[in-house]
């Protein structure tokens, strides 16, 4: 590939390797965007049997999740096959090769008042590796105050204790087996925080082990987000003692543990050459 072909600059290369995460402007049209309004819409319209309200009743507002939709919604395999998204994923990951992992839809409607909270992805995730990134795609407009915030360089660091995003329950490590998480929020100034007011076609890129959270949203202010994940080179099957998020049953079945996710259900999405 060329460097005029290229659609990731060096600099931005440069700062995802150190920082675990950045936002690349302009990204998807305004026609993608539109079919993601389009695909995010029936899916709304008719969940899927991995739908969580995240959101608790008392909340005045609502916030929904969904995975793994890709091969029931025409809209998102169009984006994840026929966009620019998955050579932005090789070129960030210096990959050859680009699967595509799974979908996550995240809706929290005006005047949602739960916080995501301060985590990494990887734990809850059955692979291993570095050559990932998780690319977080808002159809809407976002202000800074209700944007998706990274703490850079936590993807070279350790896991972090993976905790229930309601109780904040640790169910699937012993106490003391891995750290616990700093006090982001006592001290925000402490940390290197990175978030950016985003425009419909705009997309933040982080490692699955950088940590993030993002606050509600307020007033008559919507953020709908598609968030499509994708594995590149070393990434490997790692089946966990432990549910992952989302589950794929039967895959320890079919894929040995340490093995590359070569399967239907993680297709080759950009290859070079």
């Amino acid at each position: 590939m060329s460097a005029t072909s290229m659609i990731v600059s060096d600099l931005d290369r440069a700062r995802y390797a150190t920082d675990g995460a950045i936002c690349l402007r302009g990204l998807f049209t305004a026609d993608e965007v539109a079919l993601m309004k389009q695909g995010i819409e029936r899916n709304l319209a008719d969940p899927g049997p991995l739908a969580i309200v995240a959101s608790k009743p008392e909340d005045p507002g609502f916030f929904i999740e969904d995975f793994c939709n890709w091969q029931r919604f025409s809209e998102y395999e169009t984006i994840i096959r026929h966009s620019k998204v998955a050579q932005a994923a090789a070129e960030l990951t210096c990959s050859q090769t680009v699967r595509f992992f799974h979908d996550h839809l995240l809706v929290k409607e005006p005047r949602t008042a739960q916080r995501t909270p301060w985590h990494q992805d990887q734990p809850y995730y059955n692979v291993e590796g570095r050559q990932n990134v998780s690319v977080w795609i808002p159809v809407d407009p976002v202000p800074k105050a209700s944007s998706l915030e990274m703490i850079a360089g936590t993807h070279l660091g350790p896991w972090y204790m993976p905790r229930s995003f309601k109780d904040q329950q640790a169910k699937w490590f012993q106490p003391g087996e891995l750290q616990d998480l700093p006090d982001i929020a006592s001290n925000p100034d402490a940390f290197p925080i990175l978030s950016w007011a985003l425009e419909p076609g705009d997309a933040v890129c982080f490692n699955m082990l950088t940590l993030h959270g993002s606050a509600g949203v307020s007033g008559s202010h919507r953020r709908r987000v598609l968030s499509l994940r994708f594995l590149g080179d070393d990434m490997r099957h790692a089946p966990r003692r432990w549910a992952t998020s989302p589950d794929f049953p039967g895959l320890t079945h079919e894929l040995a543990a340490g093995a590359p996710m070569d399967h239907p259900l993680f297709p080759v999405v950009w290859s070079q050459g």
